[in-house]
C-alpha cells in the first residue's frame, strides 16, 4: 500500500517535527523561502511575467541544461506569491550565515543574454523589484556580501604586440593541373617540368632527327604529382615525362619486357639470416632508376609540350635511354644493373635472379633489387660504405639509412627483432572499400561449406571486386592468416556473385579488427628448415578439386606459406595429402639451393609433418598400388629426396596440424592458436623512454 506524503505530515508532526520542513522542500520546491535560496538577481523586465500573460503559465520551451562541473541552482520562481499555494511552508527560523556564494544568473526565455546557461562569477544590473518576488528587503536573510566579478585583459587595458616578423598567412599549394597548358602558366608547375626536361638533357636521353613517313612514333605526355614530406608538409612539385608505351610494336621497337623482381621468400630469408648474424640492414634509393637503361631498340617519340625546339619544331625524339611508360624500360634498367654489380665482385643467384652474393673472405654482403627499391645488408660498415660509394659512383643513389619502409611494408626493428607489418595498406583497402568503420569479426572465414561458383545472384560491381581481391592477395606479404579465405575469394574473380562479395567483406572486416598486426622475425641461432603440409580432399564444390597449402620455418621465423587448388582431381585423401607433401617438397629443394648459394648450407634433413598416415607410407615405401599408377613421376620425385636425406615425412596429429589453416575455415580458438603459431602478433611493445 502506498502513502500519500500529504496524508503523512499533519499525523506524524508531533513525531517528526522535522519532517514539516522537509515536506515542502520535496514537494513543492518552487514554494521554498527565500531564506534558503541564494541571493538571485531579478529578471530582466522584459522576462518579468504576469498572472495574466500567456507566458506565465508555459514552461521555456528550449531552456539549457546547467555544466556537470557548475553548481546547480533552484529554478526561479512562479508568478505564484507565497500565500496562494494549496500548501503553506511553515514560518521556518532563519539560517545561520553562510560563506559568500557566486551569484549565477540564467538565461530566460524570450532574451537576448548570449552564452549558456550559466555564468559564474558575472551579474547583471539591479532590477525593479517584481511584484511576484519580494525584494532582499522583505525578507529576513541577511545582506549578502558584492559578488565577484571576472575581469578581462582588455577591460584592464593590457595588451600584447604582435612582433613584427611574425607571418600570420600560409602558402597555399597549387593543385595538380589537368593538362600541359595549365601547368606551363603555372610557375612552379612549370619551373619542375623546366627541371625535368634538363635532367632528361644532361643525361643525353635523346637526340633529334628529321621525321619521315614509315616511323613508328610514340606520344610523350607529362605526368604531375606533389612530394610530401614525413610531416605532410610540401616538399617539392614533381613533374615527369613519360612515353604512352601502348603504342609501341612488339618485335619492332620493343622485344623483350619480362623483368625479374625478388620473390617474397627471399626477403624474408634474407632478413633472417641478417638478424641471426646481428648486420645492419640498409634501404637504398634510385633517383630515376629507368633513366640509367640502355635501349637496344631504336624508338622514336615526339617532342615533348612546351619544349620544342625552335630551330627543328617538326623533328622527332630518337631515344637512347629508356623512359618511363616504355614497355621495355623496367628490364633495360635491370640489365644495367646487373652488369655493374657484376663488376663490383657480386655474383648473381641462379635460385633468385634479383639476389646478388658477394663473398670475398670473411667480408659478406646480399643485395636484393625490386625495380628501384634496393635492400643492402653487409657483414661490416666498411664494406657497406665501400659498395655504396661504388654503386653512388654510377648510378644517382642515396642511402636512405636503416630499412624502415620497403615495399609498401612498414619494417620496426626493436633491438634483434624485426615487425613487419602493412597497417596503413590495410586501412587504405578498407577506405577504399567505404568500410572504415565497419564492425570486426574474429575470423576472415566461416567455417561453412564453401562457395560456388553458382551460388547467388550475380554481383553489380565487379571491378570493384577485383580491384580488392588484388588489393587483398598484396597484403598476405605480412599476413598469412588470410591467404586461405583470400585465395578462395580469388577463385570467382571471373564472374563475382553476391555471395563472394559478402565473403570478400568479411575479410574487409576481420582486417578492421587486426590491421595492426604484422609478421615477427626473429634470430636464428641454429639454421633448420620445418615444414607442415596439409590437403582439403576434394573441397570444391563445383570441380571436387582439392585445396593444398603448406608453411615452412627457418628456425621459429615463418618464411613461406601457400594455399593452392591442386591442378588435378584426386581420387582418394591420400593422393591429395601427397599431392600437397610433393608441393612443399618442392620449395623445400629452392630454399635449400638459396641457402648454399647465400654461403649457410643446411647439414641437417628437413622435417615435414603430415597427418595423413597413408601419404607418408607413399613417401618412403616403394609399393605400386591401384590408385596410385597416375602419380607415379610425384611418387618418385618425394622418394628420391627422401631417399637422399634431404626430407623427412613425419606424422602430426591434426589438432597440431598448423597448415590447416591454409585448407579450411577454423574455429575461433583454433583459428587463433594457429595464427599465433604462424608469428601473427600485434606491434611489440616499445621500451622508448624507460
Amino acid at each position: 500500500m502506498t502513502f500519500s506524503p500529504l496524508l503523512l505530515a499533519p499525523s506524524y508532526g508531533l513525531m517528526f517535527p522535522n519532517l514539516l520542513i522537509s515536506l515542502p522542500l520535496l514537494l513543492r520546491p518552487n514554494q521554498v523561502s527565500n531564506h534558503l535560496r541564494p541571493n538571485l538577481p531579478a529578471p530582466p523586465p522584459d522576462a518579468q511575467t504576469s498572472p495574466t500573460h500567456p507566458a506565465a503559465t508555459q514552461a521555456p520551451s528550449s531552456q539549457p541544461t546547467p555544466s556537470p562541473t557548475q553548481p546547480t541552482v533552484p529554478a526561479q520562481p512562479t508568478s505564484q506569491t507565497p500565500n496562494s499555494s494549496p500548501h503553506p511552508v511553515p514560518n521556518l527560523p532563519s539560517p545561520p550565515v553562510s560563506p559568500p556564494i557566486i551569484a549565477y544568473t540564467r538565461r530566460q526565455p524570450g532574451t537576448s543574454q548570449p552564452g549558456s546557461a550559466f555564468f559564474p562569477g558575472h551579474t547583471t544590473a539591479a532590477q525593479p523589484p517584481s511584484p511576484d518576488r519580494p525584494t532582499a528587503s522583505q525578507t529576513s536573510a541577511p545582506t549578502q556580501p558584492p559578488t565577484r566579478t571576472i575581469r578581462t585583459r582588455a577591460m584592464n587595458g593590457i595588451s600584447k604586440q604582435i612582433k613584427p616578423n611574425l607571418n600570420l598567412y600560409t602558402s597555399t599549394i597549387v593543385p595538380v593541373p589537368k593538362n600541359p597548358q595549365v601547368a606551363l602558366s603555372t610557375h612552379e608547375w612549370y619551373n619542375a617540368m623546366s627541371d625535368e626536361f634538363s635532367a632528361l638533357i644532361k643525361n643525353e636521353t635523346w637526340d633529334l632527327v628529321p621525321r619521315t613517313p614509315y616511323m613508328n612514333i610514340i606520344r610523350s605526355m607529362w605526368l604531375f604529382k606533389h612530394k610530401f614530406k614525413s610531416d605532410g608538409s610540401l616538399e617539392r612539385y614533381k613533374a615527369r615525362l613519360v612515353c604512352d608505351g601502348r603504342k609501341q610494336q612488339v618485335g619492332i621497337d620493343c622485344g623483350e619486357t619480362f623483368s625479374p623482381v625478388v620473390k617474397p621468400a627471399t626477403i624474408r630469408l634474407v632478413l633472417s639470416l641478417a638478424l641471426s648474424q646481428s648486420w645492419k640492414i640498409h634501404q637504398l634509393d634510385v633517383t630515376n632508376a629507368f633513366l640509367h637503361g640502355n635501349l637496344a631498340e631504336t624508338v622514336f617519340m615526339h617532342q615533348p609540350m612546351g619544349f620544342r625546339h625552335r630551330d627543328y619544331p617538326d623533328h622527332v625524339c630518337r631515344l637512347k635511354k629508356s623512359l618511363y611508360g616504355l614497355k621495355q624500360a623496367p628490364r633495360a634498367w635491370y640489365q644495367r644493373f646487373t652488369d655493374f654489380v657484376l663488376q663490383l665482385g657480386f655474383t648473381q643467384s641462379k635460385s633468385d635472379n634479383s639476389l646478388f652474393i658477394y663473398h670475398q673472405g670473411s667480408h659478406t654482403a646480399y643485395l636484393l633489387i625490386y625495380v628501384d627499391d634496393i635492400i643492402l645488408t653487409t657483414s661490416s660498415d666498411d664494406l657497406r660504405k665501400h659498395l655504396m660509394s661504388s654503386l653512388a659512383g654510377e648510378f644517382a643513389m642515396k642511402d636512405l639509412g636503416p630499412l624502415t619502409f620497403f615495399l609498401g611494408i612498414s619494417v620496426t626493428r626493436r633491438g634483434d627483432q624485426i615487425f613487419l607489418s602493412q597497417q596503413a595498406y590495410a586501412k587504405d583497402i578498407l577506405h577504399r572499400a567505404a568500410m572504415d568503420s565497419c564492425k570486426p569479426v574474429a575470423t576472415p572465414v566461416d567455417t561453412q561449406s564453401k562457395l560456388s561458383d553458382s551460388s547467388g545472384p550475380l554481383f553489380d560491381d565487379p571491378t570493384t571486386y577485383r580491384s580488392l581481391a588484388g588489393a587483398l592477395q598484396y597484403l598476405t606479404f605480412t599476413r598469412p592468416d588470410i591467404t586461405y579465405a583470400v585465395q578462395q575469394i580469388c577463385m570467382h574473380m571471373h564472374s563475382p556473385r553476391i555471395d563472394h562479395w559478402h565473403a570478400l567483406k568479411r575479410i574487409l572486416r576481420y582486417i578492421q579488427g587486426t590491421s595492426e598486426f604484422g609478421l615477427l622475425l626473429g634470430p636464428t641461432p641454429q639454421l633448420s628448415l620445418l615444414a607442415y603440409t596439409d590437403a582439403d580432399w576434394a573441397g570444391c564444390p563445383d570441380t571436387r578439386r582439392s585445396t593444398s597449402g603448406y608453411c615452412v620455418y627457418l628456425g621459429d621465423n615463418l618464411i613461406s606459406w601457400s594455399s593452392k587448388r591442386q591442378s588435378t582431381i584426386a581420387r582418394s585423401s591420400a593422393e591429395a595429402e601427397y599431392r600437397g607433401v610433393a608441393n612443399v617438397v618442392a620449395e623445400i629443394c629452392w630454399l635449400r639451393n638459396l641457402l648454399l648459394e647465400l654461403h649457410r648450407p643446411l647439414s641437417r634433413a628437413t622435417l615435414i609433418y603430415c597427418d595423413n598416415v597413408s601419404a607418408i607410407y607413399l613417401s618412403g615405401n616403394p609399393v605400386q598400388h591401384q590408385r596410385t599408377k597416375h602419380i607415379e613421376l610425384d611418387i618418385h620425385f618425394v622418394r628420391e629426396h627422401v631417399q637422399r636425406g634431404n626430407v623427412r615425412i613425419l606424422h602430426v596429429p591434426s589438432r597440431y596440424q598448423i597448415a590447416d589453416i591454409f585448407t579450411k575455415g577454423l574455429p575461433r580458438i583454433l583459428f587463433e592458436d594457429f595464427r599465433s603459431s604462424l608469428s601473427i602478433h600485434s606491434p611489440p611493445a616499445s621500451t622508448a623512454g624507460v
